[in-house]
């Protein structure tokens, strides 16, 4: 299940992997391009958020209730959604599993079901990443968080992505590139993790990565999001969010240790490529919440701003 994926650009990488080699040699010459290399990966960041499928489309999110759920465009569906037919049919949610049953309208010849022409009694392929069904510019996702089932729907031709007036950023600064001291947890910690809905996750973290900036002593604890992750996601909040950066934390990702999870060694933390959830640009996502040993007192004035702060 991908909770923390937030269309991460290619370069991200070879960014980290230049980030360690910068950190060990810190010439002129490699100051410069790792700030290029910075401003590459957040104009790739901007470009994957203003994608027809980027989290700047997200327009709905529809809890799929047990039985059935009517869908279409007219006021009396348990699931209304604009750019549908009027009564597009229902879904029947049982145990996990989503059912398409469609009603006696005739279904749009453009109308897909897991990227194929839509059938009656189709099961809708719960995959973050590719959506269950679409029609026109609707993409519809189902999505799983706890215990409850939902349908994400992402919509071409949002008023989200119409309006967007782009990223606000403070200027790349060596000074928050931190080569920390990575600390193992052996076993790995089972963290909880609360999102926006109230809802409790459990995630495993790994270790902790401490550091001094700034005259103090800062740990912070990432977890993995998935088995096969090559990636560590810290969920941090600092002193910023009360006055430039988004209120409720930010992401930041990193590559993992330098001997691995397991033992000892160092990690590099890149706070110039610390960005703001989903739910920075829609009420509509489902973003993790910062946990309580990642809310640092400390200012960290580096990484992506607020965006509707000018």
């Amino acid at each position: 299940m991908k909770i923390l994926r937030v269309a991460f650009p290619i370069a991200f990488l070879s960014l980290m992997i230049f980030g360690v080699i910068f950190a060990q040699s810190g010439t002129a010459e490699n100051d410069a391009a790792w700030r290029q290399g910075v401003e590459k990966w957040r104009a790739e960041r901007q470009q994957a958020l203003t994608s027809p499928v980027g989290w700047l489309t997200l327009v709905a999110l529809a809890w799929v209730h047990p039985g059935e759920n009517t869908i279409g465009s007219a006021a009396d569906n348990s699931i209304q959604l604009d750019k549908l037919p009027a009564h597009l049919g229902s879904l029947h949610l049982a145990g996990d599993v989503v059912t398409l049953h469609v009603g006696t309208e005739k279904l749009p010849s453009d109308f897909l079901l897991n990227g194929k022409p839509a059938h009656n009694g189709g099961v809708l392929v719960a995959d973050e990443e590719h959506p269950a069904m679409k029609l026109n510019t609707l993409s519809l996702y189902v999505i799983h968080r706890s215990d409850r089932v939902y349908l994400r729907v992402k919509d071409a031709q949002a008023e989200t992505l119409r309006q967007f007036h782009g990223l606000n950023w403070y200027a790349p600064d060596a000074h928050y590139r931190i080569r920390a001291r990575w600390v193992p947890s052996t076993p790995p910690v089972k963290m909880h993790i609360s999102n926006v809905l109230g809802q409790a996750l459990m995630m495993e973290s790994p270790g902790v990565a401490e550091f001094r900036l700034n005259g103090q002593t800062v740990r912070l604890r990432p977890v993995l999001d998935d088995a096969g992750d090559t990636e560590l996601s810290f969920l941090f909040r600092d002193a910023t969010s009360a006055t430039t950066t988004y209120q409720a934390g930010r992401f930041l990702d990193a590559e993992f240790p330098d001997h691995g999870l397991s033992k000892p060694g160092t990690i590099v933390l890149d706070f110039n490529l610390a960005y703001n959830p989903p739910c920075a640009f829609t009420p509509f996502a489902t973003c993790p919440l910062p946990p309580v040993e990642n809310r640092l007192k400390l200012a960290i004035p580096a990484g992506e701003k607020r965006y509707h702060d000018e």
